[in-house]
Order: structure tokens, then C-alpha cells, then sequence
């Protein structure tokens, strides 16, 4: 496959699974062609173009020809510059790599990471949270993630992969797209009652199966053993994780678990405050299930997948 192809096959992946719908989705890149409409000529220089055909602002191709033949590539959860030298050994000693996929992005991928944030909103939606209060307190949380990565050097990683003429691509949001939705439905056809009952559930999964095997495997953080799920919400894509706000929204709503990749501490003593069970099923293992999702479909093509830096390898098929 060409590299334009893998790049679109990911997209369309992402917005098949996207939790706010496929209609939804190509509803906002309607209405994001229209304001590029209405652009000043040098705002339209300035634009990021990949928005009129690409929802999701931290999966980009960030250096290679777009025409370049894809025969094997290796990918991991984090690419960072070593990685690439890595990469770049295999390539020099006898182990083609024609592509890098990193699932968390780098370049313009990071540059507007926070505004794949604003599907949460509609998620929380999805889970009895009223639109107007989710957007509300969504808000200074964009903000936050905004800001927090104002300073960051987020061309290191590309500026080495052009140096080493190495194609590179990130695939963030349609990859947690998938966990979102294959976790989600595997829980709801268990319907565990227990928090006990829900780890054994997700250990059915085989990347967070081999994850307890590495000591990183699903774990509560809130609740006991014996203590009951209620609703159980998933909650795995949408950028990183939400504000401290949702935890009082999602117990309003009839909330009494939520699953994660992780959570920050400030968090957690929220959800402790308003006794929200919480289960971590792990970040690596949660990454590395989006991810193999859509390998999957990279390898029915062709493609041979070589896997580093974290990713959990598992075929579906």
C-alpha cells in the first residue's frame, strides 16, 4: 500500500468507531470547509488543510512522500528520537522499514492535539450528562492542555526523521476510537456486577492479558473487590483524560464505574470524594488494542507489522 492509503484507511477506521457517530463526524468536516470558506487569503496559508478531509487533528503523516510503497513498517506506542535511530539500524543492517507509525503524534499531530478533546463532550452526553454542562466544563480543561503545550519542541522528533529520511506517521484518535468501542461492547455483553467480575472481563482481552503478565495489567483504583459496578462507562478516547468536573457529572448520571487508561491523582481523590468506582485497564495494553485494530487491516493488505516501543502485538484475525 501506498503511505496516502494507510493514512486514509486509519482515518476512515477512526470515524467508523467514532463514539459520536459517522454522520456526526462528517457533519463537523462540512462545516470546518465552510469557514475555511470564509478565510482571509493569508489566514487560508496559515490553515492546516488535513482538516478539511481528516477529523482528527493528531494523526498525521508528518514527514515522507505521501506516494512512497509501504511494504513493512514498525510501529510502537511513543517515537521518539532514539527510535528512529533504532528504526534506522534495522533499515541499514538488512531489516527493511519503509515507515514509522507512532501512536501518540509529534509535529502539527501535537501541535493541535487538544482539539480532538471537544468529542468528549459528546460522550459525556452519551451517558446521560447534559451537552451544555459536559461543553461547560470541558472547557478550561482545553484550555489547560492548550497551554500546557505552548512551550513544547514539538518538531524534535520530525526534524529526525527528515534527517534521516525516514516517513513517519502518527495515528492518535481513530486508534482509541477502536478501544473505545471494542472495550465498551465486550464489557456490555459480560455485564459484569462486580469490580472483581469487570478485571476478569477485561483480562479476557489478550493485550491486557499479556499486560497483568508484564505487572501492568487492569487494576482498581476506587472501589473494593466485591463492591458492585452499576453502569459501567469507558472512557478511552477523546485526546487525554477529561476534567476533574466529570467525575461529579458522571455519578448525576447514574454512573457508578468508569474504566480508563489512567487517571491523575487529582482526579482520583475526586472520584474518591463522590465514591465513583474507578478501574485502570492500563495505558500500553489500551493503546496497543486501538492500534492492532487497525494493523490488522494494514496487514490484510500486505503490509508486514513490525512492533517496538510498548506496543502489545495481537492479530484479530
Amino acid at each position: 500500500m501506498r503511505l496516502e492509503q494507510l493514512y486514509e484507511l486509519a482515518i476512515t477506521m477512526g470515524m467508523e468507531a467514532d463514539p459520536r457517530g459517522k454522520a456526526a463526524v462528517e457533519k463537523i468536516l462540512e462545516k470546518t470547509r465552510e469557514d475555511y470558506a470564509k478565510l482571509e487569503p493569508d489566514e487560508k496559508q496559515e490553515f492546516d488543510h488535513e482538516k478539511l478531509r481528516n477529523p482528527y487533528a493528531d494523526t498525521r503523516i508528518s514527514y515522507g512522500d505521501a506516494d512512497l510503497e509501504i511494504k513493512r513498517l514498525i510501529t510502537g506506542v511513543d517515537v521518539d528520537v532514539a527510535d528512529l535511530l533504532l528504526a534506522d539500524h534495522l533499515r541499514r543492517n538488512g531489516n527493511p522499514i519503509d515507515l514509522v507509525i507512532s501512536h501518540h503524534p509529534s509535529g502539527l499531530g501535537s501541535v493541535y492535539f487538544s482539539e480532538v478533546m471537544y468529542m468528549q463532550a459528546d460522550m459525556m452526553q452519551a451517558v446521560g450528562i447534559p451537552i451544555n454542562v459536559a461543553e461547560g466544563i470541558l472547557q478550561d480543561r482545553i484550555g489547560e492542555v492548550r497551554r500546557r503545550g505552548l512551550p513544547a519542541n514539538h518538531y524534535r522528533v520530525v526534524d529526525a526523521a527528515r534527517l534521516l529520511d525516514m516517513p513517519l506517521m502518527s495515528m492518535h484518535t481513530p486508534a482509541d476510537n477502536n478501544v473505545q468501542k471494542l472495550v465498551q461492547a465486550h464489557i456490555d455483553s459480560r455485564g459484569p456486577e462486580t469490580l472483581e467480575e469487570l478485571i476478569k472481563v477485561l483480562k479476557e482481552i489478550p493485550e491486557y492479558k499479556e499486560a497483568a503478565k508484564r505487572g501492568s495489567g487492569p487494576v482498581i483504583l476506587v472501589g473494593k473487590d466485591t463492591g458492585r459496578c452499576g453502569k459501567i462507562a469507558v472512557s478511552m478516547t477523546g485526546g487525554t483524560g477529561g476534567p476533574k468536573a466529570d467525575i461529579e457529572e458522571f455519578v448525576k448520571a447514574g454512573v457508578g464505574t468508569v474504566v480508563e487508561m489512567h487517571m491523575s491523582e487529582e482526579k482520583l481523590e475526586e472520584a474518591k470524594k463522590h465514591h465513583l468506582n474507578v478501574v485502570i485497564a492500563g495505558h500500553m495494553a489500551s493503546d496497543s488494542i486501538g492500534m492492532n485494530i487497525i494493523l490488522d487491516e494494514f496487514e490484510r493488505k500486505g503490509v508486514e507489522i513490525v512492533s517496538f516501543s510498548g506496543l502489545i502485538r495481537h492479530r484479530r484475525f
